[in-house]
């Protein structure tokens, strides 16, 4: 049967980081189902060829395509540098959003003319993030760096981590002492590294850019020109899904409501 308005949105990631996509998307369309399929047996993403990405991406498709969804996220930078042009030509039926780094917004509101771009080692290194970097970025100064080994702090509940925070004042140092004032998040998993990342950067002229709430807009925007957003008025249900083990799953739920909570408290908090 062919997906209607009142079947679910499909999101993909490579294991933990597209929660802080999935959180948006529920923020932003309550009433929406969601199905979330994590590859946790074979995260990261980052140092694979794009063979072996695209391979398994497809399976992720395939799998959610089976729940019926009614559009797929890949939510998962490396995951869109690698497959989603495949995936298009594979499945034309199917509506796929993908993730570009937010290259284009930093570059508009720069002051400095300096932004900083953590991403994997496949995206930074790829040719889509140098046609966007030269599309959108010509007239400024961009400092890309692969945030090897971040992806795995997330996927391990490490976020705050003494090491963590090591790894981080590597990237991001060097780019604060070359007058970086955007720093452009450019992997789903680094949304949940915010906390250390605001106390390396403390009270320095540094703005963090998370794609996650645009990638959620324009998914509803797809949505309501194809006519496909839900007219139900009862809370959506969320279901997860995962390439690993039962624990995993758990796991991935368990963080979903941590990282929703966390940035609900922190709203609360900066509105009073």
């Amino acid at each position: 049967m062919a997906p209607d308005k009142h079947s679910p949105i499909g999101i993909i990631d490579s294991g933990m980081g597209g929660i802080s996509i999935w959180t948006e998307i529920i923020r932003a369309m309550p009433h929406e189902d969601v199905v979330y399929w994590a590859d946790s047996a074979n995260c990261p993403y980052g140092g694979r060829t794009k063979r072996e990405i695209v391979s398994l991406v497809e399976v992720g498709v395939e799998t959610l395509m089976r729940k019926g969804v009614k559009i797929i996220v890949i939510a998962c930078n490396t995951a869109t540098t690698a497959a989603i042009g495949t995936l298009r030509e594979q499945w034309p039926e199917m509506p796929f959003v993908g993730l570009e780094p937010a290259v284009k917004p930093a570059a508009q509101s720069t002051r400095s003319g300096v932004i900083g771009v953590l991403g994997t080692a496949y995206t930074v290194n790829s040719e889509m993030f140098r046609h966007t970097a030269e599309k959108y970025a010509s007239h400024i100064q961009v400092i890309a760096t692969a945030g090897n080994g971040l992806v795995e702090q997330v996927e391990n509940g490490r976020e705050n981590a003494p090491e963590t925070e090591i790894l981080l004042r590597r990237y991001i140092e060097p780019m604060l002492a070359a007058g970086a004032d955007r720093l452009v998040l450019a992997c789903t998993h680094y949304p949940l590294l915010v906390e250390p990342i605001r106390r390396i950067i403390g009270d320095r002229e540094m703005e963090i850019v998370n794609p996650a709430p645009a990638i959620a807009r324009h998914t509803l925007e797809l949505l309501r020109e194809r006519g496909l957003l839900t007219d139900r008025t009862k809370q959506g249900e969320h279901d997860f899904l995962s390439s690993g083990t039962e624990h995993d799953i758990r796991q991935l739920r368990t963080r979903a409501e941590q990282y929703r909570n966390k940035l609900n408290e922190t709203e609360n908090r900066e509105q009073k």
